[in-house]
Protein backbone atom coordinates (compact mmCIF):
# COMPACT_ATOMS: atom_id res chain seq x y z
CA UNK A 1 0.00 0.00 0.00
CA UNK A 2 2.50 2.60 1.02
CA UNK A 3 5.40 2.93 -1.35
CA UNK A 4 7.68 5.44 0.27
CA UNK A 5 7.42 9.32 2.47
CA UNK A 6 6.41 11.95 -0.54
CA UNK A 7 7.24 14.37 1.58
CA UNK A 8 7.16 16.58 4.86
CA UNK A 9 5.00 19.22 5.53
CA UNK A 10 6.65 21.94 7.81
CA UNK A 11 4.11 24.66 8.82
CA UNK A 12 5.75 28.13 8.84
CA UNK A 13 4.86 31.80 8.97
CA UNK A 14 6.71 33.60 7.70
CA UNK A 15 7.78 31.86 4.07
CA UNK A 16 11.24 33.70 3.01
CA UNK A 17 12.53 33.54 6.40
CA UNK A 18 11.94 30.00 6.45
CA UNK A 19 13.40 29.38 2.99
CA UNK A 20 16.61 31.25 3.87
CA UNK A 21 16.78 28.51 6.61
CA UNK A 22 16.50 25.43 4.72
CA UNK A 23 18.13 26.73 1.33
CA UNK A 24 21.42 29.29 2.80
CA UNK A 25 21.75 27.35 6.31
CA UNK A 26 21.47 24.05 5.94
CA UNK A 27 22.47 24.16 2.21
CA UNK A 28 19.88 22.60 0.72
CA UNK A 29 18.96 23.00 -3.24
CA UNK A 30 15.48 24.89 -3.69
CA UNK A 31 12.97 23.23 -6.36
CA UNK A 32 10.11 25.66 -6.36
CA UNK A 33 7.31 27.96 -5.36
CA UNK A 34 3.46 26.69 -6.03
CA UNK A 35 0.45 28.51 -4.67
CA UNK A 36 -2.52 25.98 -4.14
CA UNK A 37 -5.20 28.64 -4.35
CA UNK A 38 -7.89 25.82 -3.06
CA UNK A 39 -6.05 24.94 0.05
CA UNK A 40 -4.65 28.61 0.59
CA UNK A 41 -1.02 27.90 1.05
CA UNK A 42 1.91 28.95 -0.67
CA UNK A 43 4.20 25.91 -0.62
CA UNK A 44 8.62 25.81 -1.35
CA UNK A 45 9.88 22.24 -2.54
CA UNK A 46 13.19 20.88 -1.37
CA UNK A 47 13.84 17.58 -2.68
CA UNK A 48 15.91 15.44 -0.24
CA UNK A 49 16.87 11.67 -2.19
CA UNK A 50 13.26 10.56 -3.29
CA UNK A 51 11.43 12.57 -0.63
CA UNK A 52 10.94 16.38 0.03
CA UNK A 53 10.69 19.07 2.80
CA UNK A 54 7.48 21.14 1.63
CA UNK A 55 7.59 24.25 3.48
CA UNK A 56 3.69 25.72 3.49
CA UNK A 57 2.91 29.53 4.31
CA UNK A 58 -0.90 30.05 4.85
CA UNK A 59 -1.78 32.67 2.02
CA UNK A 60 -5.13 33.77 4.37
CA UNK A 61 -5.54 33.83 7.94
CA UNK A 62 -8.55 31.19 7.35
CA UNK A 63 -6.38 29.07 5.68
CA UNK A 64 -6.24 25.54 7.10
CA UNK A 65 -1.99 26.39 7.95
CA UNK A 66 -3.00 29.48 9.49
CA UNK A 67 -4.63 27.48 11.82
CA UNK A 68 -2.65 24.87 12.64
CA UNK A 69 0.14 27.82 13.40
CA UNK A 70 -2.54 29.22 15.88
CA UNK A 71 -3.30 25.73 17.82
CA UNK A 72 -0.44 24.24 17.63
CA UNK A 73 2.91 27.04 16.01
CA UNK A 74 5.08 26.30 13.56
CA UNK A 75 6.69 22.60 12.84
CA UNK A 76 6.10 19.67 11.39
CA UNK A 77 2.31 19.96 10.09
CA UNK A 78 2.21 16.34 7.79
CA UNK A 79 3.55 13.33 6.98
CA UNK A 80 2.87 12.16 3.12
CA UNK A 81 2.71 8.63 2.09
CA UNK A 82 2.66 7.83 -1.86
CA UNK A 83 0.21 4.97 -2.36
CA UNK A 84 -0.18 3.08 -5.25
CA UNK A 85 -4.06 3.98 -6.05
CA UNK A 86 -5.22 6.50 -3.86
CA UNK A 87 -9.28 5.85 -4.47
CA UNK A 88 -8.48 1.95 -3.09
CA UNK A 89 -6.30 2.89 0.24
CA UNK A 90 -9.07 5.38 0.54
CA UNK A 91 -11.71 2.84 0.31
CA UNK A 92 -9.95 0.35 2.41
CA UNK A 93 -9.25 2.99 5.10
CA UNK A 94 -13.33 3.69 5.12
CA UNK A 95 -13.92 0.38 5.16
CA UNK A 96 -11.97 -0.10 8.73
CA UNK A 97 -13.24 2.85 9.78
CA UNK A 98 -10.42 4.75 10.01
CA UNK A 99 -11.60 8.41 9.99
CA UNK A 100 -10.62 10.38 6.61
CA UNK A 101 -10.82 14.31 6.09
CA UNK A 102 -10.99 13.39 2.12
CA UNK A 103 -13.58 10.65 1.29
CA UNK A 104 -12.13 10.95 -2.57
CA UNK A 105 -9.09 12.80 -3.84
CA UNK A 106 -8.54 16.14 -4.82
CA UNK A 107 -5.26 17.99 -6.57
CA UNK A 108 -2.47 18.94 -4.29
CA UNK A 109 0.89 20.79 -4.91
CA UNK A 110 2.61 19.26 -8.23
CA UNK A 111 -1.03 18.62 -9.31
CA UNK A 112 -0.73 15.05 -7.48
CA UNK A 113 -4.34 13.15 -6.06
CA UNK A 114 -3.99 13.82 -2.25
CA UNK A 115 -6.23 13.09 0.33
CA UNK A 116 -6.17 13.75 4.37
CA UNK A 117 -6.58 10.94 6.87
CA UNK A 118 -7.84 12.71 10.62
CA UNK A 119 -5.60 12.93 13.36
CA UNK A 120 -7.38 11.35 15.64
CA UNK A 121 -7.26 8.07 13.83
CA UNK A 122 -3.67 8.34 13.46
CA UNK A 123 -2.23 9.34 17.34
CA UNK A 124 -2.63 13.06 16.46
CA UNK A 125 -0.32 13.13 13.11
CA UNK A 126 -1.74 14.29 10.15
CA UNK A 127 -1.73 11.92 7.15
CA UNK A 128 -1.83 12.94 3.53
CA UNK A 129 -1.90 9.91 0.78
CA UNK A 130 -0.64 11.04 -2.37
CA UNK A 131 -0.64 8.88 -5.71
CA UNK A 132 1.86 10.27 -8.14
CA UNK A 133 0.65 9.83 -11.17
CA UNK A 134 3.42 12.30 -12.63
CA UNK A 135 6.34 11.09 -9.97
CA UNK A 136 9.25 13.60 -12.18
CA UNK A 137 7.08 16.31 -10.71
CA UNK A 138 8.12 15.19 -7.07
Amino acid sequence: MFRRIAHLGIAVKDLDAAIRIYRDTLGLEMAGIEEVAEQKVKVAMFPVGESRLELLASTSPDGPIARHIEKKGEGIQHVAFVVEDLERTLAEFKARGVPLIDEKPRIGAGGHKIAFVHPKGTGGILVELTQMDHPERG
